[in-house]
């Protein structure tokens, strides 16, 4: 039974485990040997030494003014001796020496019985101290055993080690090395390339698998024309039956086909177009110019049979062996989706005046009940009428943030452009949201450079971006913060900026911040409709917006317009 890669793999990592566990296995054994034979050094004969001693100390004491305290503690030692008799004669030196201590004990020859006691302990301790050279002998006996072994062990483990992992790879990497030859001769487009491998793993269903692939090429690349042209005839009508307008030209110039639908919006035939250089059908057709001519992807018109039409352009590039081969125009109908978008765009507007009129009719009859003329409120009654006149300014404020949108999604953006001193955008703005600042005890800190040159702008529509950038800057910093207004002079334009020191936007939703209805999850206020107006009116005067955040430490909110060089001279 042929034996998979997989398994092969797995068995060779079992392989190299098992020497592992071989050479753990005997390390362990001798060390734990070596620990055994010293654990019984300290516990039968190093432990007799400490009580021989402590015995031989207690001697001298046992007539003095602490005998009591001697005699108790020489018994003690005694029995613990008594109880860790290990070597050979050892049990007669103890009994000779329990002996003695009781005739002392009596008081029958006490001198010379001190002697016989001393000469018993001093045998005790001698003969601890010859078992414990003995078995430190031994251990270390022991210890060069163990080492010469777990050596051997070792140099054996090693070199079946090393001979396997020297061995193992070309198991993989020889078929490697012949697939990536294989796959080198077909990118050349050696069809009659074929891989030998004499296995049943995997490498041998991918060799079969790749000669069969050869084998295939082989006979794509010999196919007969008929063939081809076949192929060729199928192509164009897969091209034909596309729905949106289509037109293919080569790196040369060259226009290679244009289905039915492109046909239609330029009026023209296949014969005007296909096979003609580009250059000749762009002097002939202006909306084949506008396509090849234009390079942004702005929606555009186009009547076709009295009726408006819009299109998208998209150009999608052919590449063949990592060189261009041409590119294709294709025109995407988007019609519906504007007619939509104009008819969402008019209902947004229509209402969003309609409630202009009720809301600010409610607001002047609110300020009427705050007059006590009318009468007087109580304090929850003023309570409710704030709430209300507070709803109504919210109100009031999205109705006119989504006028500002429809009036910039119908591209009737209403532009006085003239010189503006940079200055006054400052006051103006600050001035709107002064207020706001001071109710959160946060202070605008102003950095002006002396003789800006004056910028080409619409000044209400710059105050409101800058009144807007003010704005959110307070609602996102902490009380008691600073905010940063600067304005920086560049090559020819002229840099705002604000700087907060708030919560920061998370990285992932910085490219969408100036969104249209976009809002940070977790933010409470705002429609998504501000920073959006901001884009548009900035860029609807040629300028552009930008933002920087470091997220957890503020955001700095810019946009940037370019000075009136007429009014600067």
């Amino acid at each position: 039974m042929a034996i998979k890669l997989k398994t092969k793999v797995a068995l060779g990592g079992i392989f190299l485990f098992v020497l592992l566990i071989l050479v753990g296995a005997v390390s362990f054994y001798y060390f734990n040997r070596i620990t055994e034979e010293a654990g019984d050094i300290i516990k039968d004969n190093y432990e007799t030494l400490n009580y021989s001693r402590d015995m031989l100390n207690e001697i001298d004491a046992l007539s003095g003014r602490d005998s009591a305290k001697a005699w108790a503690n020489f018994e003690q030692n005694l029995r613990l001796q008594e109880k860790n008799i290990t070597e050979p004669g050892e049990k007669e030196l103890t009994e000779s020496l329990r002996k003695n201590f009781e005739g002392i004990r009596q008081e029958t020859f006490a001198d010379s019985l001190r002697s016989l006691i001393r000469r018993d302990i001093s045998s005790i301790m001698q003969v601890n101290l010859a078992a414990i050279d003995k078995k430190n002998q031994a251990a270390q006996a022991s210890a060069q055993s163990a080492k010469t072994v777990i050596t051997f062990c070792l140099t054996i483990c090693l070199l079946i080690g090393f001979t396997f992992l020297f061995n193992f790879p070309a198991l993989v990497a020889s078929p490697v090395a012949s697939l990536t030859d294989g796959i080198k001769a077909i990118a050349d487009k050696n069809y009659s390339q074929r891989i030998h491998l004499n296995r049943k793993d995997e490498f041998g269903e991918l060799a079969n698998a790749f000669n069969t692939m050869a084998e295939r090429l082989d006979e794509y690349e010999h196919s007969n024309l008929s063939k081809i042209l076949f192929e060729k005839q199928r192509a164009e009508t897969v091209i034909n039956s596309l729905k949106d307008a289509s037109i293919g030209i080569d790196n040369k110039g060259i226009v290679l086909f244009a289905n039915q639908q492109a046909l239609q919006l330029l009026h023209l035939a296949n014969a005007d177009i296909i096979g003609l250089p580009q250059e000749e059908v762009k002097k002939r057709n202006d909306l084949f110019r506008f396509l090849i001519d234009e390079q942004n992807n702005i929606p555009f018109k186009i009547v076709v049979e009295g009726k408006e039409n819009y299109f998208t352009k998209e150009i999608i590039e052919l590449s063949h062996e990592n060189q261009k081969a041409g590119h294709v125009i294709v025109l995407k109908n988007i019609t519906p989706f504007k007619e939509l978008d104009v008819a969402k765009t008019n209902f947004i507007a229509t209402v969003s005046h309609e409630l202009k009129t009720p809301l600010a009719s409610s607001d002047f009859s609110l300020k009427l009940l705050e007059d006590e003329r009318v009468g007087t409120l109580t304090a929850e009654q003023k309570e409710l009428v704030q709430n209300l006149k507070d709803d109504n300014k919210r109100l009031l404020r999205i109705l006119s943030e989504l006028l500002d949108m429809s009036q910039v999604e119908s591209g009737k953006i209403q532009l006085n452009l003239q010189a503006v001193q940079p200055v006054l955008l400052v006051s103006k703005a600050i001035e709107s949201v002064q207020n706001a600042a001071k109710e959160k005890s946060i202070s605008i800190k102003i950095n002006l450079p002396e003789n800006l040159p004056p910028i080409k702008a619409d000044a209400d529509k710059t105050t409101w971006v800058l009144n807007n950038f003010l704005t959110n800057a307070i609602r996102y910093s902490a009380a008691d913060t600073n905010i940063l207004l600067g304005i920086e002079q560049k090559e020819g334009s002229l840099l705002f900026s604000v700087q907060d020191f708030g919560k920061g936007i998370d990285p992932q939703y910085k490219d969408k911040i100036f969104d249209r209805y976009f809002r940070v999850p977790g933010s409470k206020e705002g429609t998504g409709l501000g920073l959006a107006i901001c884009k548009e009116f900035i860029e609807a005067q040629g300028g552009r917006v930008m933002v920087d955040s470091d997220f957890g430490k503020g955001s700095r909110f810019s946009f940037e317009l370019l000075i009136d060089r007429v009014a600067h001279l």
